[in-house]
This record gives structure tokens, sequence and C-alpha cells, in this order.
């Protein structure tokens, strides 16, 4: 009995203290982050933004869009390319032009070494 109990008044001595835990988080950073966080999420929608003009490079398997891939960037410094999956194929995407004018004058500069190059607009994408 008194194994028991003492064995219980230890358990609840140390359980105290183990739930006794406070303390304070002070941050200390500068205001601007707040700032640029916000302009950091502008710029991603803006990036993402289906009312852009992209152009397509290339469709079809992994490695000849990989190919194509290596080959618009040896080609050209204007553009960075992105490879995209839509079922079933591969698609090598350029750009993010404003205007529709835009997207044409790099298509006629594009279309000299990719032929089959196009432009389009992204359907948005569900969330």
């Amino acid at each position: 009995m008194k194994i028991s109990f003492l064995s219980l008044f230890c358990f609840v001595l140390t359980s105290s203290y183990c739930f006794a835990q406070e303390g304070n988080v002070i941050i200390n950073q500068d205001k601007n982050i707040a700032v640029l966080l916000d302009l950091k999420k502008e710029m991603q929608v803006d990036v993402n933004n289906s009312d852009r003009y992209k152009i397509q490079v290339y469709s079809g398997h992994r490695s000849g869009a990989q190919n194509a891939k290596t080959k618009f960037d040896n080609e050209f410094t204007d553009w960075q390319p992105s490879m995209q999956y839509e079922t079933p194929n591969f698609k090598i995407w350029v750009g993010n032009f404003k205007t529709r004018l835009e997207a044409d004058r790099a298509l006629k500069k594009i279309k000299e070494k990719f032929p089959s190059a196009f432009i389009f607009k992204p359907k948005k994408q569900k969330k």
C-alpha cells in the first residue's frame, strides 16, 4: 500500500513539472519582409496567369522533349523553356508574353529552328 501511494505521489509530482512549461517567443524581423512576401505572391500569380501567351515548341515523348529543351537552351538565351506533362505527351513551353504581338515576334524567331512551334494560352489550372 505504501509503495503504490509513494509511486502515485511521485507520478503526480513529476507530471505537474512536465506540463508546467511556459515560454514567450519574440520574433525580430524586418518590417519589409511582409511587403516582400506579398510581392512574391503577386509575382507568382502573374507567372501562372492564364491571360498570358506561351509558345509550344515540342509535344511528344519524354526523350524528344528533353532533346528539344536542350536544343532550345543552346539556340535561344532570351527565354527559359519549361517541360510540362499532359497525358500522354511531354510538352516544351516557352515564354510568358503579355500581348499577342510580343508572342508573334518571339514566334517568328523561334520558327527558324522549330518550324512546328505555335502560340497558345494555357488553360486555367484547377486548384
